[in-house]
């Protein structure tokens, strides 16, 4: 089975902007409010289908029916492709946000998943933050006394980023992307989120945007407290630099900087991998392509020897199951 693309699904918010195409070369309209790239999705009416290749046309849950084994191997049996894959571009800070684990979120809705995430940054202006897990000692009563008021900043524990940072945001964690971020996201393939603040702003009707404050009690983990960017750990040397992320239940995460040729191992497990920078050429038996910033593709679990050569220096994300 070949290396699938599919056709990015493209999505609009008020806190999109334009870098979706200047950094990641997406094809957008002329609006200014282009949030996220959705590169591989099997989630509710958001189907991603492959764009060339024998199996043009296909949707990925068509694909995970008909061909589960090639696509999942050692995996194979999964009803649903486990990982919602996404690049976004924070223009303007994004409300404050918690989601459920798996069994909150089935009390909510029977069809969702929990939400468990990562962010890798690819870039960032200067003074941009990531907002993850609450300050020290703060708990419900505090939490919610500072939503009174009108100032849940305060609870809020923020750290200054920049370009391949990386964080990882469990399930129940209050976060935030602020403003000036463009980042690779990998979470478990759910849409279920909360609103726990948005900052005192108004929504283009010159209301407040609704907020979902009980919910948001219900799944915030009080014990999470800060969360610091992750420190990675080096897996390998073979071909420049490999790098463990996060490694958790639901997902692995790991950044190759290529300087030389890549081979991917057999291991009986499919591999999303995300151009973040630099050129490279991929080649699975007689199949190659080209990859540039912004590029996604599917590596099935049943394929053909596989490997990349970096033209320039070129970054890798590879996000595949424990």
């Amino acid at each position: 089975m070949q290396p699938l693309q599919f056709e990015p699904i493209i999505k609009r918010a008020r806190w999109g902007g334009r870098r979706l195409h200047t950094i990641l070369h997406k094809s957008l309209g002329p609006e200014a409010d282009y949030a996220e790239s959705w590169e591989i999705a099997d989630h509710g009416d958001d189907q991603s289908r492959v764009i060339d290749g024998p199996r043009a046309g296909r949707s990925l849950p068509d694909l995970d029916t008909s061909e589960n084994q090639a696509v999942f191997g050692r995996h194979a049996g999964l009803q649903q492709f486990p990982l919602l894959v996404k690049f976004l571009d924070a223009n303007d800070r994004l409300s404050v946000q918690v989601h459920p684990d798996d069994t909150l979120a089935r009390r909510f809705d029977p069809k969702e998943n929990g939400k468990t995430e990562a962010w890798v940054v690819i870039d960032a202006q200067p003074g941009s933050r990531l907002f993850a897990g609450l300050q020290p000692g703060v708990d419900e009563p505090r939490l919610r006394a500072a939503l009174a008021e009108n100032r849940l900043e305060d609870c809020l524990h923020s750290i200054s980023v920049q370009a391949g940072d990386a964080v990882f945001v469990p399930a129940g964690t209050v976060h935030a992307i602020g403003e000036g971020i463009v980042l690779a996201e990998i979470q478990q393939s759910s849409d279920l989120t909360f609103r726990l603040y948005d900052w005192g702003r108004m929504g283009s009707d010159g209301q407040p945007r609704p907020l979902h404050v009980e919910q948001s009690m219900q799944c915030t983990d009080f014990e999470t407290g800060p969360v610091e960017a992750v420190q990675p750990v080096p897996v390998g040397e073979e071909a420049g630099l490999s790098e463990e992320l996060v490694r958790c239940d639901y997902f692995v995460i790991r950044r190759h900087t290529l300087r030389s040729t890549l081979q991917f191992a057999q291991d009986d497990s499919f591999h999303v991998l995300m151009t973040l920078a630099g050129l490279a050429r991929l080649r699975a038996g007689e199949f190659t392509l080209d990859l540039q910033p912004g590029q996604s593709v599917l590596l099935p679990a049943a394929r053909d020897e596989t490997s990349i050569e970096p033209v320039d220096e070129c970054v890798l994300l590879d996000s595949f199951l424990p």
